[in-house]
């Protein structure tokens, strides 16, 4: 029999991609994708970082600039290997002999960096050119500060609604929303079944959109504290405070996913409204492939046995 606890910390982490779900425990990763013959094809790989395990990346703060490195060029890795499923013939031959192998590894690299520069001057250099302007009406410094906060969080929240509403984007999200559905299931001591997964919430307080909205909502606060009057300067600023921002980020989203309080569900709030447009309810298919995504790298059995007291007996008859 279990025993009643609260939400337990896993350490897994997701992410969605085509027709598939990427989950990752530790340095292992595992890219489950139901191909176009309806069958469920699942890579299991390893991915120690940028920097391995030097002991940088375990400092606070530093360690969320790495953590995010990571994710654009494994997330990119991963969709890139879900994608493949569905190139035509062609395509997919070309690559078998190897001959494009060296210009995807650039192309990756090269779509990382462009990813980067453009949320750069979407979300931090267009809210500051646009306060900018109308710093020409306005003398207030602090009221400049305040409306480019919120260029910010409307560009921000803008973007993410208006590819929300596109149809290809609709069914990756459905596959983002099983994924935190595994999760989910797990951390609050269900057996992961198709039937607790649709049942679990389809939020997650690790979630990467709750990272980026954090990240936006720190820079408003950090660059109504910070100012200089040298418009170079000021721009700069900008630019070199992005890898605290992310660090600081990244450190209120790690608090957030070991600890379960009153304070940790506030500032978690506006990150979990926002998944309402960044997930979609899956189906049950969905469910499947995530499923065997979180299966091929984490041992879900012993972690119920260990944190919730469940017994191997349990499991016997449970409907998968």
């Amino acid at each position: 029999m279990a025993k009643k606890k609260q939400t337990q910390y896993s350490g897994i982490g997701g992410q969605a991609v085509l027709e598939g779900v990427m989950m990752k425990n530790k340095s292992k990763y595992a890219v489950a994708v139901r191909k176009p013959d309806g069958n469920i094809d699942v890579q299991i790989e390893e991915y120690k970082g940028v920097c391995g395990d030097k002991a940088i990346v375990k400092f606070p703060l530093i360690r969320g600039v790495f953590a995010f490195i990571d994710s654009l060029i494994l997330g990119m890795r991963v969709t890139m290997h879900s994608a493949s499923f569905y190139e035509d013939e062609e395509e997919v031959e070309t690559e078998k002999k190897g001959v494009e192998s060296k210009w995807n590894d650039f192309m990756m690299g090269l779509t990382v960096v462009f990813a980067v520069i453009l949320s750069v001057a979407l979300f931090m250099l267009l809210p500051f050119w646009l306060s900018n302007l109308l710093g020409k009406y306005i003398r207030n410094a602090s009221l400049i500060a305040i409306l480019e906060g919120i260029f910010r969080i409307v560009i921000f929240v803008g973007y993410i609604v208006s590819i929300s509403l596109m149809k290809d984007i609709r069914r990756l999200y459905m596959y983002h929303g099983a994924e935190h559905k595994c999760i989910n299931c797990i951390e609050r001591g269900r057996p992961l079944t198709v039937k607790n997964v649709m049942r679990s919430s389809r939020q997650h307080k690790r979630c990467g959109t709750s990272f980026l909205l954090f990240v936006v909502l720190v820079s408003v606060i950090v660059f109504f504290f910070i100012r200089v009057d040298n418009m170079a300067l000021k721009l700069a600023l900008r630019l070199l405070l992005v890898p605290v921002i992310a660090g600081i980020s990244y450190e209120i989203i790690r608090l957030a996913g070991r600890i379960d309080n009153i304070f940790i569900r506030i500032i978690s709030t506006p990150g979990m409204w926002m998944q309402r447009l960044t997930t979609k309810e899956p189906d049950e298919e969905m469910a499947k492939v995530a499923i065997a995504s979180v299966e091929a790298v984490f041992d879900w059995k012993t972690y119920l046995i260990e944190k919730f007291g469940y017994e191997n007996e349990t499991f016997e008859d449970e409907d998968l």
